[in-house]
């Protein structure tokens, strides 16, 4: 079979007889207008191909066939008269000629033979792992490395084992000459003689040096032709591979039909991934450049999945969360390509600049991978609960519709959890019932949706958003309480004596209808006014009073402080609003719940001793915290932090109630947040399953020792990323305000020198700064902000003298 191809200009002929040779469909065959420099190298080989040319006269022209069967007879009769040519004479350079035995048995020349170093010579060296240099060797430096001036003019030392190829023939170069070597080297560097050398070379399954390749494509194998096949050989990954190497020298092998056809097979989806890769770039420079208004919103960049997987690697670079080698490498080569550092930073800014995060984008949420939505299956399964679960303790709940019902708490509540009843009976003595929302009568323990909620051990509460432990739909219209509704609840009765301790307590299940939802500032405003008709709410604070003075008689420290809140609205926005309350919690209507809150925890507690319910008790047995020894200091914040810092961290029983020393009371559970805290839910299936009249509770108490570990180790990461939102949305809240502002600081205490500890009145934060002399604990100073920047989690105060 006879085949034709150009290559650069000149056409080659070849007849397919060998067994195993490449098939005519493999290589690329056109005819292209013939470049005059390639025609003069082959003509100084011997070759005089004529030239086609196109007819444009309006004569007879001969058919192409007939051109391409004349082209074929002269290239035939060329290449006969140049196999009976007796080769011209070469200049062929090499150090010294060895022989070898090959695996046939036939002495051959050894052609690994490596050239010994000396001033002058041509070579080119490995200056790193991704750039290859021309140099001239100048002179030793020690015993084996050699001092050399690279192709950019630069003098270096380099190892032998750093030397690539020595070009043969030369002697004593001079380098200033290696810039105009390299572009005549340039102007030779086809890749495409690559594959007519190799079609001859495989039919003849012959390997070849550099050299002998540059006979094949040049013609000759001088100083530049040499050094040209050389870096052909190197370059290449299709046609060729090295056969065997010592040294600087190598000889490379031509590759099988079959392994070629699969290279280009790969080297064709390469390029079209590399074609997709600089499509996703110019599309990340378009919306980079773009205005906020107009770019690209963030479902866009997920339809795709080459484009979803791009994007997942900028976000696992960005926090330093990549899931393997291969997705950081890719997030560090578009970050390079976008002619960006490869840093964490460089890929949080691009993502923000195309407008696939927000501007203020919580990190923490994202490194945390804490779940912000409910699965489709969870969300399923909590319908079927709310639509077709009925209630076990029917029959047994007391009713208590005819009490008015006050529900307090800050106004952005999405679900509430909690309501008070009081009234004064008639030996004077005031009854309060705390009525907590009963999960437990929609969830059961095990059950997918329980499973679910005990995972997360938590609601989340962040400026910008609400992550619930119960699916929406189910917490708000099933277990929340809801005003003017009829809703279950288990209902915590206490009869109170007159110096504030328990003289009776019930917990039942219940119905009740609340009355009011009021916030913490309505709460306050109308104990404030002493309206007549709210006297249950006033009986509420009376009682919360009497409680305080016996708690505090039994030992209680009181920790109250400034508390901060923030509810951002449009989170997604540049520049959204920041809505920041600073809540005092010696606040009246603040210390109204608290105070019933630690009530409910101790009938619970007594309780569950009673009758032997294993429960999440929590206590702090240390009573005795000298609180003289803190009298010098103002109440408030400043001695609260001080008593603070002495405190140890609360401890847990499952057996039996342990003091509560910080709260002056014998025991205490948490049980006024089942919709909200999974623990709080646990004490609930305790306690509802002893109502039900029996003591096969859910949970022994190593099982709860077990679920309150996996638990409080979830809500210490949400209490973490709590803090740290909170902290970021004070610090821009700061950074917003006007330039000079003052602010009233309260020093809480010196951590080094000067440097004290500081709490900013207006806004409930607390931060450092350098004071004065003769300031101290206690005392109020101000302070302005010099730099506010929340994303690097850094404010800067200086006190105004």
């Amino acid at each position: 079979m006879m085949s034709v191809r150009a290559i650069n200009g000149c056409f080659i002929i070849r007849t397919a007889t060998t067994a195993g040779a490449p098939p005519v469909s493999l290589f690329r065959h056109r005819i292209q207008r013939l470049r005059a420099s390639h025609l003069r190298e082959f003509s100084k080989s011997g070759f005089g191909f004529p030239l086609l040319r196109q007819n444009t006269g309006g004569g007879d022209a001969p058919s192409c066939s007939s051109c391409v069967h004349s082209l074929v007879e002269s290239v035939s009769q060329e290449l006969e008269s140049i196999s009976r040519r007796k080769p011209r004479a070469r200049i062929r350079v090499r150090a010294s000629v060895k022989v070898k035995l090959t695996s046939y048995g036939e002495v051959v020349e050894d052609k690994l033979v490596n050239q010994e170093l000396e001033a002058g010579l041509l070579l080119e060296f490995k200056k790193d792992p991704e750039r290859v240099l021309l140099a001239v060797t100048h002179r030793p430096d020690g015993k084996k490395n050699w001092m050399v001036f690279d192709q950019n003019g630069v003098s270096c030392s380099i190892k032998p084992q750093q030397i690539t190829y020595i070009v043969p023939g030369v002697h004593n170069f001079d380098h200033t000459g290696l810039t105009d070597f390299l572009h005549k080297a340039q102007d030779n560097l086809d890749p495409q003689l690559l594959e007519f050398a190799w079609v001859e070379l495989l039919e003849k399954n012959k390997p070849v040096t550099p050299e002998e390749l540059a006979e094949i494509i040049y013609g000759r194998s001088d100083p530049l032709e040499s050094y040209c096949a050389h870096f052909l050989l190197s370059k290449d990954e299709l046609y060729f591979s090295v056969l065997e190497s010592k040294g600087s020298r190598s000889i490379y092998s031509p590759r099988r039909t079959e392994q070629v056809e699969e290279l280009l097979r790969r080297q064709r989806v390469k390029e079209a991934e590399e074609r997709e890769f600089q499509e996703f770039i110019q599309l990340l420079k378009s919306a980079k450049s773009a205005p906020s208004h107009t770019k690209p919103p963030k479902s866009s960049w997920l339809a795709n999945d080459k484009v979803r997987e791009n994007i997942d690697s900028l976000k696992a670079y960005a926090i330093d969360a990549w899931a393997s080698t291969d997705q950081r490498k890719l997030a560090g080569v578009i970050l390079k390509s976008m002619g960006l550092q490869k840093t964490a930073v460089s890929a949080l800014n691009l993502l923000i600049d195309i407008g696939y995060f927000p501007v203020h984008v919580n990190l923490d949420l994202l490194k945390l991978n804490l779940p912000t939505h409910h699965s489709d299956a969870i969300v399923e399964a909590a319908e079927v609960l709310l639509s077709e679960s009925s209630d076990l303790d029917a029959a047994r709940r007391i009713n208590l519709t005819h009490l008015k019902v006050y529900a307090i708490d800050v106004d952005e509540a999405d679900e509430l959890d909690d309501a008070l009843s009081a009234t004064r009976l008639q030996d004077g003595r005031i009854k309060i019932w705390i009525h907590v929302a009963d999960p437990a009568r929609y969830v059961t323990p095990g059950s997918k949706v329980d499973r679910e909620a005990r995972r997360r051990g938590t609601s989340v509460f962040l400026p910008t958003a609400t992550y619930p432990m119960f699916p929406e739909k189910l917490a708000m219209e099933g277990m929340s309480l809801r005003q003017g509704e009829t809703c279950n609840a288990v209902s915590v009765s206490v009869v109170l004596r007159s110096d504030g301790s328990i003289a009776e307590y019930s917990v039942e299940n219940s119905i009740i209808r609340p009355t009011y939802m009021l916030t913490y500032e309505s709460a306050a405003e109308l104990l404030h006014m002493n309206l007549q008709e709210e006297v249950e709410l006033r009986l509420l604070s009376e009682a919360a009073f009497l409680r305080s003075q016996w708690r505090h008689e039994q030992g209680a420290v009181d920790t109250t402080t400034l508390e901060t809140r923030i509810k951002v609205v449009n989170p997604e926005d540049p520049e959204p609003l920041i809505n920041l309350y600073v809540e005092n919690q010696a606040d009246p209507a603040m210390r109204l719940v608290f105070e019933m809150m630690i009530l409910c925890g101790e009938v619970v507690a007594t309780f569950g001793s009673q009758h032997n319910i294993p429960l999440p008790y929590r206590g702090q047995p240390q009573s005795n915290i000298d609180v003289s020894a803190f009298a010098h200091l103002p109440e408030g914040p400043v001695r609260s932090a001080s008593i603070v810092k002495v405190m140890r961290a609360a401890e847990m029983n499952f057996r039996c109630p342990v003091r509560h020393g910080v709260l002056g009371i014998p025991g205490y559970v948490q049980f006024t947040s089942p919709i909200r805290r999974y623990m709080d839910l646990t004490a609930h299936y305790q306690i509802k399953a002893f109502l039900r009249g029996g003591d096969n509770f859910p949970f022994s108490a190593g099982e709860l020792e077990g679920i309150a570990a996996s638990v409080n180790m979830q809500n210490r990461v949400v209490r973490k990323l709590c803090n740290s939102g909170l902290r970021y949305w004070i610090i821009e809240f700061l950074r917003r305000q006007q330039k000079g502002k003052k602010y009233s600081a309260l020093i809480l205490r010196f951590v080094k020198d000067r440097i004290a500890s500081l709490l900013l009145v207006e806004v409930g934060f607390q931060a450092t700064a350098w004071v004065s002399e003769g300031k101290q604990v206690g005392d109020e100073v101000e302070v302005r902000v010099e730099e506010a920047h929340p994303r690097d989690d850094l404010i800067l105060l200086k006190e105004v003298l």
